[in-house]
């Protein structure tokens, strides 16, 4: 028996709590939007807090946790553009001029 079985077996709650999870990671992967609402309202009737909280974070977002598991567009490609800029700031944090982190970036890009 694994010991994710055995833990799981353990406790009820414990049990319970993996389930939502599994299920939540089940709904992004196969981006269904329309099981969202079931979700929500098993995360706030479990009773368990902390899963309570994170249904309340969707809840304050929910258009856009929807568009996130509906649509087709991703901004991605954009985090990953700012996310490769912050980095080479970080780099060159103190040492350097506008022109040539400007310099370094299009290089960069040109790569």
């Amino acid at each position: 028996m694994s010991h994710l079985k055995t833990v799981i077996e353990a406790d009820a709650t414990l049990a319970q709590a993996y389930g939502l999870i599994q299920a939540f990671g089940k709904m992004i992967q196969e981006r269904k939007a329309e099981k969202l609402a079931e979700w929500l309202v098993q995360a706030e009737e479990s009773g368990i807090t902390e899963l309570q909280s994170f249904g309340g974070g969707i809840k304050r977002d929910e258009a856009a946790v929807r568009a996130g598991l509906s649509e087709i567009w991703s901004q991605g490609v954009v985090e990953g553009k700012v996310n490769k800029l912050k980095m080479i700031k970080r780099k060159l944090y103190g040492k350097a001029s506008f022109d040539l982190l400007k310099l370094i970036v299009l290089g960069a890009e040109m790569a």
